[in-house]
């Protein structure tokens, strides 16, 4: 029987040498993860260089399925290959080749030859599925590699102290950043088990000493779940208290660093600025009314508390963040996949967002550019409402939103929850952004949840 070949070629503009040092650090095989996939890595042994392995374990439908993979035909700055050991396929082999296209550009071709199980049957049933998936999948790979890439700062490594790694954002910060050719130290609140990792319990106070001694920047994303259940008074207070408590923490052992970080970006949210309607809102505008609000402020006073040791500070107001991983959008989807969706309440309430990809880029920006001190809006700048977000996803989901949800029925279910998180609205701009001339990969809506959803396999 016959191998089913697929391939895919790209043309990024950057050095052959560079797109390969790109894949060879950690971090690379985490950053072509697609999000709309649920993978975990199992264990990882050396690199992509022959020898290497890589133990997966990937969901399909309500199954799990363990891969395992063995890297060879590794040439420095051209190929390396990964072929199946155990897994889905009778047969798997990937031919990663980066050859070069001039002294400043390259081609990268993604070659996979594979047999599928089952015989005949496994292919009528099946070719066409794969095909379509390998197309989806590749076409996204080749976006993220080409974008990182081209858009990669042109300033010398870092080595950056982040908090929250294990949080939607955080998770996905952390290759972005190895890729870039950046160290990262993890601040963690358990005992760390990787060698980049530092304790951290920002309730007590205690930071590990080495934790931002000699680093160049410091990343904070920690803070309690907004949307992990009801807000009861003690929810509410934890919510806060981990903000206030974990950026003291950090300012507090800035103040005691010799060689302390140049930068401190702490997130922040548009929540800021409440429920504002119609009034366009930038970042010298007032801050609203509220819980959300309230906790904010608080956030950003104590990040700005770096300032006075001499640390550029970045508060980043960012919408809701795009991605299938997790968030708002994740809840969403099996709700839209079941043609269930509909806009909330009124669906007049406006909707800062950003993609998860573009979040990183911002803070990159962030990290490396002069002029962005105090709060930046991290919004894409084609803010919606709400009802045009639902009907947006349904379209690209190919499916109806036809099932509003009663504004009544929503604060029923979630409380105050629904009148400050999900019917409230402002009407953001990332003015700020502009002015420094940073540029959205994704800018608008339909676009952004076509790319993270694996929906422009011709992309």
């Amino acid at each position: 029987m016959r191998d089913e070949i697929f391939s895919r070629t790209s043309l990024i503009a950057r050095p052959a040498a560079e797109v390969f040092a790109w894949h060879e650090r950690s971090g690379a095989f985490e950053r072509l993860c697609p999000p709309w996939e649920r993978i975990e890595v199992l264990s990882r042994t050396g690199g992509i260089r022959d020898g290497g392995r890589v133990t997966l374990r990937m969901k399909a439908g309500p199954a799990w399925i363990r891969w395992e993979v063995g890297h060879c035909d590794y040439v420095a700055g051209l190929q390396f290959r990964d072929v199946q050991l155990q897994g889905p396929f009778a047969r798997w082999e990937h031919l990663h080749r980066i050859d070069p296209a001039g002294a400043d550009a390259c081609t990268l071709t993604d070659e996979i030859h594979y047999r599928l199980r089952g015989g005949a049957a496994g292919i009528f049933f099946g070719r066409n599925f794969v095909r379509r998936k390998l197309a989806g999948l590749f076409a996204y790979r080749h976006a993220v590699t080409r974008l990182d890439l081209e858009e990669r700062s042109a300033g010398p490594p870092l080595c950056i102290a982040v908090t929250g790694t294990g949080g939607l954002v955080g998770r996905a910060l952390v290759p972005f950043l190895q890729t870039q050719g950046h160290t990262v130290r993890r601040l963690m609140r358990r005992k760390p088990a990787a060698e980049d990792g530092f304790f951290w319990n920002p309730g007590t106070g205690e930071l590990a000493a080495p934790a931002l001694e000699g680093a160049d920047a410091v990343v904070h994303l920690a803070g309690a779940n907004l949307a992990e259940g009801r807000w009861t008074a003690a929810r509410k207070a934890e919510i806060l208290r981990s903000r206030v408590e974990g950026t003291r923490t950090l300012v507090t052992a800035l103040a005691k660093t010799s060689d302390r970080p140049r930068v401190l970006v702490s997130m922040s949210a548009t929540g800021f600025y409440g429920d504002r309607g119609d009034e366009v809102l930038e970042e010298g505008s007032s801050m609203g009314r509220g819980f959300l609000s309230d906790v904010c402020a608080a956030w950003e006073r104590e990040a700005q508390a770096a300032g006075a040791l001499g640390v550029r500070t970045v508060c980043l107001r960012a919408g809701v963040v795009l991605t299938p991983a997790g968030g708002a959008l994740a809840r969403l989807l099996p709700v839209f996949r079941a043609g269930l969706g509909g806009r909330l309440g009124s669906g007049r309430q406006w909707m800062g967002w950003i993609t998860i990809d573009d979040l990183l880029g911002v803070i990159g920006r962030a990290l490396g550019d002069e002029r962005l001190r105090g709060p930046v809006n991290a919004v894409a700048p084609g803010a919606v409402r709400n009802d045009e977000f639902s009907r947006t996803l349904a379209l690209v989901l190919h499916r109806p939103a036809w099932w509003p949800v009663p504004e009544p029925l929503l604060r029923v279910a979630f409380g105050e929850m629904a009148r400050e998180a999900l019917l409230a609205g402002a009407l953001v701009r990332p003015t700020r952004l502009a002015e420094a001339g940073h540029a959205f990969r994704w800018p608008e809506l339909g676009g952004a949840l076509r790319y993270m959803l694996g929906k422009t396999p011709g992309a």
